[in-house]
């Protein structure tokens, strides 16, 4: 599991990428080629340096044995006249390569009318998804970075970081006491008495003391002002540029974290510092010292990468928060952890359903899965394996209302999909419309009520 859902590749050296000032965008399973001739619109093409910049960050990383494998997310196959093939996995965000170039992979959403060239509406419905992640929840983004044909990733997070930022100083930097040695003209604090009388044999007036002083410099600060300094170097946004000149003055008397690692490990989060929580992880990324998966090579290159069905899980889970209230009767509660496999002799393997919804005396299982099923292929391609999964969350919640919630894809759009065990647990499939997924959720919430008040 990640923290932060999220896959770095960064420099060992920790060297900056050049400005970016080509945009390649391409969709998750796709791939890429350096050969112009064979390009469709399931293979782009590429630069044969372009090319052989991720080749190398594959071949190199691919032997890294900590941290997850470069393997996951990419891979290279041969395919016969055109050679070397790059195919990217279900995973959506940023490489950004040597020599001015960024590639976007963004996610594979089946549209009710197609989408435009330049993809705007995948990349308005994938800015969407990625600020319903926990990690951005709650974040406002600055309207320019919404206008989809512009989009950067990289600066629209870097923009989510500086409005995080932003809240922090509205709310006010927090404070702590420090220990702090001075010779001062008065007695403050605790005399330390070996240097006082070597700094004041002939000063009298004096007295070097220990003492603890209310103030802002500490490690949380340090670091957020070290990322200020780092993001006012890399980012190419005159819009993120300024907001980082007016977000340094309130930083003013704080000093830039110069040991990152030794900073990390003072911070204190607890309730008064929770607001921190977030922008610290996300300075993690942005120093490039310490991360959740770890890369480290010599490539300089770097990415940030969503695993999807994690955005596709936060985002489904965040709308039906929203849609199954409590107002309706609803308690919803995400990645629940409160039942087990086994309970003798002691309670293992512990159970995690991605939504469970309460109402009354009803329970219902909901998972979401990040796949595109298939008309042509055997039960849908519906694993056996998530089957076993939803019957064992059925038994283990005492439930016979168990729903499997996938992408909408046009091939199944009216399809219903619905199987039923020989004790009576019903499993059955919703497609979610990530074009829409206000109103289709809505229409989740109406077929559930309807299905648990009168069940077929």
């Amino acid at each position: 599991m990640f923290d932060l859902h999220v896959i770095l590749i960064f420099s060992k050296r920790g060297d900056s990428v050049d400005e970016h000032k080509e945009t390649i965008e391409i969709k998750e399973f796709d791939s890429l080629i350096c050969k112009k001739e064979y390009e469709d619109n399931r293979k782009r093409y590429i630069s044969e340096e372009q090319f052989n910049s991720i080749i190398a960050i594959i071949e190199e990383l691919s032997t890294v044995e900590d941290g997850a494998n470069v393997l996951d997310f990419l891979s290279i196959t041969w395919r016969k006249n055109i050679g070397k093939v790059i195919t990217l996995k279900n995973f959506v965000g940023l490489i950004q390569l040597p020599k001015r170039c960024s590639i976007q992979v963004l996610p594979k959403i089946d549209l009710a009318c197609g989408d435009c060239e330049d993809n705007r509406k995948t990349k308005e419905i994938f800015i969407s998804m990625i600020r319903s992640m926990k990690d951005f929840q709650g974040k406002a983004f600055n309207k320019a970075f919404l206008a989809a044909d512009r989009m950067n990733l990289y600066e629209v997070f870097i923009s989510m970081y500086l409005q995080g930022v932003r809240s922090v100083v509205q709310k006010g930097l927090k404070s702590s006491y420090l220990l702090k040695e001075d010779n001062l003209r008065f007695y403050k604090g605790k005399l330390l008495v070996n240097n006082h009388i070597k700094n004041n044999f002939t000063h009298k007036e004096r007295f070097y003391v220990v003492f603890d002083e209310f103030q802002i410099n500490r490690p949380e600060n340090r670091l957020i002002k070290a990322t200020l300094l780092e993001l006012r170097m890399r980012t190419t946004s005159l819009l993120n540029s300024r907001e980082i000149r007016q977000l340094l003055a309130a930083f003013e008397g704080v000093e830039p974290s110069v040991n990152y690692e030794n900073d990390f490990a003072k911070t204190i989060i607890d309730r008064n510092t929770k607001d921190y929580v977030e922008l610290l992880q996300w300075s993690k990324i942005f120093l490039m010292k310490k991360s959740f998966t770890m890369f480290s090579g010599i490539v300089n290159a770097r990415a940030i990468l969503f695993p999807m069905e994690k955005v596709f899980e936060s985002y489904v889970a965040r709308e039906i928060s929203k849609v199954f209230t409590v107002k309706d009767g609803w308690c919803v509660l995400t990645q629940n952890e409160e039942k087990y496999l086994f309970t003798e002799p002691k309670k293992k393997f512990g159970l995690r359903p991605d939504i469970v919804l309460k109402n009354s005396s009803k329970v219902v299982i909901m998972d979401t899965k990040w796949k595109r099923l298939n008309i042509k292929e055997h039960n849908y391609g519906i694993s056996t394996e998530d089957m076993y999964q939803m019957y064992v969350y059925s038994k283990s919640y005492e439930t016979r209302f168990i729903w499997l919630l996938y992408p909408q894809v046009k091939d199944l759009k009216n399809t219903k999909i619905y199987y039923k065990t020989f004790d009576d647990t019903e499993i059955r499939a919703f497609f979610v419309n990530l074009e829409h997924i206000k109103t289709s959720i809505a229409e989740l919430k109406r077929i559930v009520e309807s299905h648990i008040q009168s069940p077929v």
